[in-house]
């Protein structure tokens, strides 16, 4: 097999796709735990607890503290989770929790003294989000959008429901809208995974790519093992001229899922612009074991042919 100049290959390569999460649940499933208390440290008994999957809305859970402030969910699916905290007399608390395979994800949260107007209002938004969400789940969309806002209006501090709104947007194809809302989630709350990767991705498809890489970098920080993270942030930094590192992330996505075909694909033609031949056969191959039918593996199988010449 002879080194070949990249020139000729490279134009037959198609643009980087960013990936996006299939609907396939993981088959083992993973544990909540936590403690909350009060400012001083002193448990918390009975504080509502309402759990909502940032996947699916319908996918949620409501328990209680204990005596002691604990609390327990099991069977949770892996991914991430809005989690909500209120109790008479508190201010109420929001924010994201990633659950992981097989694991046990631990929280201690701290409530602070509140104001009974401002406990209402946030009460009345909560059960007005969890209604948007129902719409959401029955397509309801126009109707959902109009339901949020109105929770916005009562609580306009609560970076989820910014983010549920967004995503209501997203499935409207409302671009602009979907990416105000991103942001104001972000703004809000600056750890959430969902929101920086939401954010991102909603740059990267407008061609924003210099603006998007802040936002999947934080994604990445969020969750490093988490491989779509790797992946979307491998194909921002291509698209932003940036492919030796761009290479690190798509090798880290493989290393965290081997059967992530599309960061095959990417890795196999970005060892072609570095006339790396031998690599590049290798990843192509691997590529067309796992995906076949993939919509690029007629590309694929024209560059492999002409890399064995």
């Amino acid at each position: 097999m002879k080194t070949r100049c990249a020139g000729y290959v490279l134009a037959l390569i198609a643009a980087v796709v960013l990936a996006w999460p299939g609907p396939a649940w993981p088959q083992f499933q993973g544990r909540l735990e936590g403690v909350v208390t009060d400012s001083a440290g002193a448990p918390l008994a009975k504080v509502a607890i309402t759990i909502v999957s940032q996947r699916t809305a319908s996918m949620h859970y409501d328990l209680t503290t204990d005596s002691a402030g604990r609390f327990i969910q099991v069977g949770m699916m892996p991914g991430y989770y809005q989690i909500s905290f209120k109790k008479e007399g508190f201010m109420p608390k929001s924010s994201e929790v990633h659950v992981r395979i097989a694991d046990i994800t631990k929280l201690d949260v701290k409530l602070e003294k509140g104001a009974e107007i401002i406990e209402k209002a946030v009460s009345d938004a909560d059960r007005l989000f969890l209604k948007a969400n129902k719409l959401f789940e029955e397509k309801k969309i126009e109707e959902a959008v109009a339901i949020f806002q109105e929770a916005i209006k009562l609580s306009p501090l609560n970076w989820g429901y910014f983010f549920n709104l967004g995503l209501a947007y997203k499935k409207l194809e409302k671009k602009e809208d979907a990416m105000a809302s991103f942001r104001k989630a972000v703004e809000l709350n600056p750890e959430s995974y969902s929101s920086n990767k939401e954010m991102g991705e909603a740059l990267a498809k407008a061609g924003s790519f210099e603006e998007a890489k802040p936002f999947y970098e934080k994604a990445v920080a969020l969750s490093p093992e988490d491989p779509d993270a790797h992946f979307n942030l491998g194909a921002c930094l291509l698209n932003t001229g940036q492919s030796d590192e761009a290479l690190a992330h798509f090798l880290k996505t493989v290393e965290l899922k081997p059967d992530y075909a599309d960061a095959y694909y990417q890795v196999g033609t970005i060892r072609i612009g570095q006339n790396k031949i031998p690599e590049a056969v290798a990843s192509l191959e691997k590529f067309l074991t796992l995906a076949p039918n993939h919509e690029k593996a007629p590309l694929a199988k024209q560059l492999l042919e002409y890399l064995k010449k």
